[in-house]
């Protein structure tokens, strides 16, 4: 995933059993306490506490898209986690990271 390298998001993608088989830049900076870059290859479930574990763990056994907003000294992020699919076959889960504004205006398009 080049494109993603440098992305201004933490991207981290496992494959369905949790082992994480991608990171990006900012992914491996916002888990080096965690071991960073290191992880690749490890179960990711092991990085969550509970009950973000039990979580993790039912959208890889149930696919589906787990998305809110968190606030970490003082930074507010969306949480974007997806399946991701191969010729229709789940594959594991995309964790995307993203730095968001405290207020961001909402738009409602018609149509």
């Amino acid at each position: 995933m080049e494109w993603t390298k440098e992305f201004p998001g933490a991207v981290t993608v496992c494959d369905r059993t949790g082992i994480i088989v991608e990171m990006n830049d900012k992914s491996a900076k916002a888990f080096e306490a965690d071991g960073g870059w290191a992880l690749v290859g490890t179960n990711m479930l092991a990085c969550h506490p509970e009950p973000s574990r039990s979580l993790v763990a039912d959208l890889l056994a149930h696919p589906r898209t787990n998305v809110y907003t968190i606030e970490k000294r003082g930074v507010h992020k969306l949480i974007y986690q997806a399946p991701w699919y191969r010729d229709g076959v789940f594959q594991g889960l995309v964790e995307l990271v993203l730095e968001i504004p405290e207020s961001m205006p909402h738009f409602v398009r018609e149509g």
